[in-house]
């Protein structure tokens, strides 16, 4: 695979990883973390997971959109992706492991337009290029 690259964007953790903070270089993102009371943390902080869920649900739909778009097919305003992202023991190594379930609410079309419209997104998607084959997704819409 060769990218022209066009744009980089760089943060920090500091701390604990998990148990600290991370800043971009930009200043936008300055954030403490706390693992969530699910892993044994406070809550009271953002996580990684979090994070990485806000990223792919922006992506994905910046993706869902352009698919759209040049299929002939706009999807509507009003259009959303929601991404959950889930943490666990990975059972193969006994390290840990991301889940990814993608929901993509199309008013609108009908489901079977939908599910294409998730599909070509999910193809074109750089979150879910990154991650194809490393994390399992569920692909689901409604309409």
């Amino acid at each position: 695979m060769s990218i022209d690259t066009v744009y980089t964007v760089s943060s920090k953790a500091a701390g604990g990883g998990r148990d600290g903070e991370v800043v971009s270089d930009s200043g936008r993102i300055d954030l403490e973390l706390q693992p969530p009371k699910e892993m044994g943390g406070s809550g009271e902080g953002s996580n990684p997971e979090e994070l990485f869920s806000a990223g792919y649900a922006a992506c994905y739909l910046g993706a869902l959109r352009a698919t759209s778009k040049q299929s002939g097919s706009p999807v509507p305003d009003g259009t959303t992706v929601s991404v959950t992202i889930g943490i666990g023991k990975d059972s193969a190594d006994g390290g840990f492991g991301l889940t990814a379930e993608i929901e993509s609410y199309i008013p609108g079309v009908d489901e079977a337009t939908a599910k294409e419209l998730a599909e070509a997104a999910h193809a074109f998607c750089p979150y879910s290029k990154a991650t194809r084959g490393n994390i399992d997704h569920k692909i689901t819409v409604r309409v």
